[in-house]
């Protein structure tokens, strides 16, 4: 038998191209991640100034992140636009199992408008096929509104964005992993401005001791922090677990815990049965 030959991330990277440029014209769902970052590059390589990125500004993307997504449209050199977002909608305030969902239909329904009055006939998202293993609803949102997810059909995996982004000299190619601070409150907890807002500042504490990978999720009034497996060791020490509780019970928290094992991508799923998040979490 002959041995099936891998497809390379350079022939995965020209099959990409091809799929962005044989629709004329994009609007890229922008959020300053890796993926969007690395998809923004490749749409603008693909079709210069017919590429266009939006980005939603919500009480659920923190300032950080928004800064992340001006960088990098400058760099790339893609037409940027930037879509208020005022009130959080009701159905993702209730924040079910399926609240991502929701917001992207609600998100994503905006960018089409937007795309549209520009003569835009086709948005992309940056979803890449590892994303097709956790508990995503969001994914059957894009799939209702015939969302084009070109990583994904090209067989991009996170390492091989990481990989590309790399060499096309992009800041985020080492940007650690990062979701909407929704993702930092249990389901069934109600989603407001407030909690959120306290999330974003309590992540720019731990970002400002050094820290890379990180999340402070938010039970009621208890904050537990989780950071990447290799940085607990950066915890250890007196005056940094003091220094850290105190800045987050300023913020309001009555108590500061720590995850032992550290942080797991969609730690918060783990009350998601089985059954949904391999069904690829339809609601």
């Amino acid at each position: 038998m002959i041995p099936c030959n891998p497809v390379t991330v350079d022939e995965k990277y020209r099959r990409l191209l091809e799929i962005i440029a044989a629709r004329g014209a994009v609007a890229v769902a922008f959020s300053g991640g890796v993926d969007s970052s690395f998809l923004c590059h490749a749409a603008a390589a693909a079709l210069g100034e017919k590429a266009l990125a939006v980005t939603i500004v919500s009480p659920m993307l923190p300032k950080s992140e928004l800064d992340w997504a001006a960088k990098v449209a400058a760099r790339v050199g893609i037409e940027h636009i930037l879509l208020e977002e005022g009130e959080i909608d009701e159905e993702v305030a209730a924040n079910p199992r399926e609240r991502c969902y929701y917001c992207k239909r609600i998100e994503f329904s905006r960018i089409i408008a937007a795309a549209e009055e520009r003569g835009i006939r086709t948005v992309l998202d940056g979803s890449n096929l590892d994303d097709l293993g956790d508990f995503r609803p969001g994914l059957k949102a894009l799939e209702e509104l015939r969302i084009l997810s070109p990583l994904r059909l090209a067989e991009m995996t996170k390492a091989d964005v990481r990989v590309l982004s790399r060499r096309f000299n992009l800041p985020t190619w080492d940007k650690p992993a990062f979701a909407c601070l929704a993702s930092r409150i249990p389901y069934g907890e109600r989603i407001n401005r407030e909690k959120l807002a306290r999330v974003e500042k309590a992540e720019d504490s731990l970002r400002c001791w050094g820290f890379r990978q990180f999340r402070v999720r938010s039970h009621g009034d208890i904050a537990r922090i989780e950071v990447a497996p290799e940085e607990r060791r950066l915890f250890f020490d007196e005056h940094t677990l003091d220094s850290i509780s105190r800045s987050l019970k300023s913020l309001g928290f009555l108590y500061v815990s720590f995850e032992l094992e550290g942080y797991s991508l969609g730690s918060m799923n783990r009350v998601v049965p089985v059954e949904h998040a391999v069904a690829g979490g339809k609601p």
